[in-house]
């Protein structure tokens, strides 16, 4: 299930038209793939947290497609691992519940 709608990222990141809509819809399933590596949690749409997760990976990601590779900036490389933190900690499978 989708974490982020087109329009959603659209509205976030301030972009008018369709010229740039392959792209960014490849940045939401970027972003909510590395997500999901990452917590190893099936997120959608009614998780806030997640949500902004995703908004803001997806910003870092457009508003610097000429740094892909390099270190994110100092403010969104804190404010993903400290959602991330958040969302692996709090959202985490429960172990063992099928074995009992």
């Amino acid at each position: 299930m989708a974490i982020l709608t087109l329009n959603e990222a659209k509205t976030w990141l301030r972009v008018d038209g369709e010229d740039e809509n392959s792209i960014i819809e490849m940045l939401i399933g970027a972003a909510e793939e590395y997500l999901h590596n990452a917590t190893e949690v099936e997120f959608d749409g009614t998780n806030q947290l997640a949500k902004l997760f995703c908004l803001v990976l997806c910003a870092d990601w457009y508003e610097n497609r000429d740094l892909i590779g390099q270190q994110p900036s100092d403010k969104v490389r804190f404010t993903c691992q400290s959602i991330m933190a958040q969302l692996q900690h709090a959202y985490k499978p429960e172990v063992g519940d099928s074995d009992e």
